[in-house]
């Protein structure tokens, strides 16, 4: 069997991580497996590039302007929506071609246009989809927040309210209708609460929805000598250390506002416990945020290196996650794989990973005093217990062998 994993990053963001481990998992499956990708970032000889040239920069750029000129020529919200009007035709390549399987996953930002994507799935090969965020059942959004419109037809969405270029989130909403209407697709869920949300859009009516979260080798990401990890890292050795990572740390999404109230919260509670306390923050623009935080703050840019990640996770006595919507967040896995506790809101697939006080904290979704609540109560607990709970967590449910099976079932099947 040839599977051929689509995704427009090789290595950067949560979703090309996630393929990537995928595809690590298949080939220790007996799965050929390959990944195709717009931007390439390391020499590995199972991922290849797509050569676009200089169109590859031109359909990003037009989608965005088009996305700009429906937004009033607003940047502030250019991001987060998609309309997949140009991108590359994936479908002469010889990668695509030979492939048994075509397992999509995140294939935005131009590089996958919504004819392209028609031709994928009637192309006869088998097409699985990942959705690691609303994209492929939303008419233009990755994250609907408290909008539901998506269940039956997208249209006056709120992140492009624009009318140059029509009702954009209607006109891609029924698109994908037509696209999908005489197509057979397996859509995959990182989370139940992703396909949860999949089965209710008027998207994926007929078609097959299952939840598979993301794999990770538990082998590398495992518990190691905190000590040494600190040591290592320059991080203080006698302070009770705190977690926070994610891409960009000014994201609203990512509720880091949340964690600097919840951390007031504990210093005003717990001032004893609190000066013993220190944050590593890691990730995009995390040198900004330090006025914000009332403790000691290790600021560290965002991280590549995946020995350097888990030397990080070791080093820490708790990972924290104040996301206000998420799918299955790669960070808690890579914790809890560790060995650490995590505290997040009852939201989105976050739920799903952390056992309440077995494993870590969910705390009430925007509740900051209950999030401090859970620092509080887990900094206090039986920490070996949480520890292992939490090892046994990922062995149990991300291993690459138990995911990697169901993908093959999926397969198949």
């Amino acid at each position: 069997m040839r599977v051929l994993i689509i995704n427009t990053s090789e290595r950067i963001g949560g979703a090309a991580i996630a393929a990537n481990r995928l595809m690590d998992a298949l080939k220790k499956n007996g799965v050929k497996a390959l990944m195709l990708v717009r931007d390439k970032q390391t020499d590995r000889l199972t991922v290849h590039s797509v050569s676009g040239g200089w169109r590859q920069p031109i359909n990003f750029l037009w989608e965005r302007l088009c996305i700009f000129i429906a937004n009033r020529f607003s940047r502030r919200q250019l991001f987060l929506t998609d309309i997949a009007n140009t991108g590359t035709d994936v479908t002469k390549l010889s990668e695509f071609q030979r492939a048994d399987v075509v397992h999509l996953h995140w294939v935005n930002q131009g590089f996958l246009s919504l004819s392209v994507i028609n031709k994928i799935l009637h192309s006869g090969k088998k097409v699985v989809v990942t959705m690691h965020d609303q994209w492929y059942f939303t008419g233009v959004c990755h994250y609907s927040g408290e909008c539901e419109k998506y269940m039956d037809l997208c249209h006056d969405c709120k992140l492009m309210r624009g009318r140059l270029l029509g009702d954009m989130a209607k006109k891609v909403f029924l698109q994908k209708q037509r696209i999908y209407k005489d197509s057979r697709i397996t859509f995959v869920g990182c989370s139940r609460w992703m396909a949860g949300m999949a089965e209710r859009s008027r998207l994926a009516t007929g078609q097959r929805v299952v939840s598979i979260p993301n794999a990770i080798d538990t082998k590398v990401f495992c518990p190691t000598d905190k000590m040494l990890a600190r040591q290592t890292l320059q991080l203080p050795t006698d302070k009770r250390l705190l977690l926070f990572g994610c891409q960009r740390i000014t994201d609203e999404r990512k509720g880091f506002h949340f964690l600097v109230e919840a951390l007031q919260r504990v210093k005003q509670m717990r001032p004893e416990l609190a000066k013993d306390m220190e944050i590593v923050v890691v990730g995009g623009e995390a040198e900004s945020v330090r006025s914000q935080v009332p403790f000691d703050i290790m600021p560290i840019s965002y991280v590549s290196d995946t020995e350097k990640m888990v030397a990080l996770y070791n080093a820490v006595d708790i990972y924290v996650t104040p996301s206000l919507q998420d799918n299955l967040p790669n960070t808690i896995m890579e914790s809890m794989a560790c060995g650490i506790p995590c505290i997040g809101f009852n939201v989105g697939g976050i739920a799903e990973m952390i056992d309440h006080k077995h494993n870590g904290y969910v705390a009430e979704h925007r509740n900051a005093q209950d999030f401090a609540d859970g620092i509080m109560w887990t900094l206090s607990a039986d920490y070996d217990a949480l520890s292992r709970h939490a090892r046994q967590k990922a062995l149990e449910t991300y291993s690459e062998n138990i995911v990697a099976r169901q993908y093959i079932q999926i397969y198949e099947d």
